[in-house]
């Protein structure tokens, strides 16, 4: 024990380092009280408290009175099943490290965590390597979390109310069961790396086109098959992550369409001739129909859709290498197919437009990682 304060003094006053001491619990407490009162007629306080690796299976009751300064706390690799009270007396903290423990059934955390102090003071939380099959919720009201890592754990996945950290701007979710990325996820708006590998997800909802502070997406070893079209509107992304997911072992060229029901028709025919109507001419439930038309993405065709559209998977090219699968969505077969009487090219009209837009944003993505 003499040895590790000699250590800590070597490191500086501000730093306790008190990894892999190999005592005792109790052992600890003692020196941890210890330390504590030292502090207290100390002229600088203690900002930083390293306590992995010490085969705790609770926080020690001293933290509670003897570090009201502390703004970093690690107890990773211990064998912590809840991370108590003590905790919450740690107004100032603002990095919590603890990963590798055995967190994640009812209590991990501590009642009242949404409203303490460290509601307003923590920025950084890393409990990766735990046990949570699901988000605890008084995380979510951590409004001034700006880095939170929850990866290898057992999440079946991310709850919408994700969108209310509103500062977060790393988001490591990686190594879980995640089938689903929320639309809400999309409402971060500092959210600057996302990191959902190694999980199930099937699709990449649109609306993440909405992170335009988004610079890293790692989305390896999931289950996608196509990338949506507005992946394209990231426009400071600058890697993206795709091996291991089929899209990149096996592409699928793919064209689902059902065809318009009478209704769509008539729509589509008012809405492409411009038909004039007053509200006073249509039933509210037909104007409202109309009002859901959708412009057809083709900028060669002038077309419009409500229910019924073309999905269809295009190989666009990213920075001269790569081709990624892009969904896309149009009105009819007929803006998928060659325009024989304006060129001779089998590449169609939609495949070229796609191709213009991937050009436009393969300086964006310097970085695609596929193997």
């Amino acid at each position: 024990m003499e040895e590790a304060g000699a250590a800590v003094v070597a490191a500086g006053e501000a730093e306790l380092n008190m990894s892999r001491l190999n005592v005792s619990p109790e052992t600890l407490e003692l020196e941890l009280e210890a330390r504590g009162e030292e502090r207290r007629g100390a002229r600088e306080a203690l900002l930083r408290l390293l306590l992995p690796h010490n085969r705790l299976v609770s926080l020690p009751r001293a933290l509670g009175s003897g570090f009201p300064h502390l703004q970093l706390l690690d107890v990773s690799g211990n064998a912590l099943t809840a991370l108590g009270p003590e905790l919450l007396a740690l107004s100032s903290l603002r990095t919590l490290l603890a990963k590798n423990n055995r967190l994640g059934g009812p209590g991990a955390l501590p009642k009242g965590l949404a409203q303490s102090p460290l509601c307003r003071s923590l920025q950084m939380l890393n409990l990766s390597g735990n046990c949570f099959q699901e988000v605890p919720a008084s995380l979510l009201e951590l409004r001034a979390l700006q880095t939170l890592s929850l990866g290898g754990n057992q999440l079946q996945s991310i709850p919408a109310e994700i969108e209310n950290l509103q500062s977060l701007e790393c988001l490591y979710l990686g190594g879980n069961f995640i089938k689903e990325i929320p639309p809400e996820l999309a409402n971060l708006p500092s959210l600057s790396y996302l990191v959902l590998c190694d999980n199930k997800i099937q699709s990449v909802p649109p609306q993440l086109s909405q992170l335009h502070s988004l610079r890293s997406l790692s989305l390896h070893n999931n289950l996608l098959t196509y990338l949506p079209r507005e992946i394209l509107n990231l426009i400071h992304l600058e890697e993206l992550s795709l091996r291991g997911n089929p899209l990149v072992v096996r592409f699928v060229r793919d064209l689902t369409y059902d065809p318009p029901t009478l209704l769509e028709l008539a729509a589509r025919t008012i809405k492409i001739r411009n038909i004039s109507y007053t509200p006073f001419d249509l039933p509210g439930n037909l104007l409202r129909y109309l009002s859901l038309a959708s412009n057809c993405p083709n900028p060669k065709c002038g077309g419009v859709y409500f229910d019924c559209c073309v999905r269809q998977i295009k190989f666009v090219d990213f920075c001269g290498k790569y081709r990624l699968p892009l969904m896309h969505y149009l009105c009819s077969p007929e803006c998928s197919s060659p325009c024989s009487s304006a060129s001779h090219s089998s590449t169609s009209q939609s495949e070229s437009d796609s191709e213009d837009e991937a050009s436009v944003a393969a300086h964006r993505m310097q970085k695609v990682l596929l193997g």
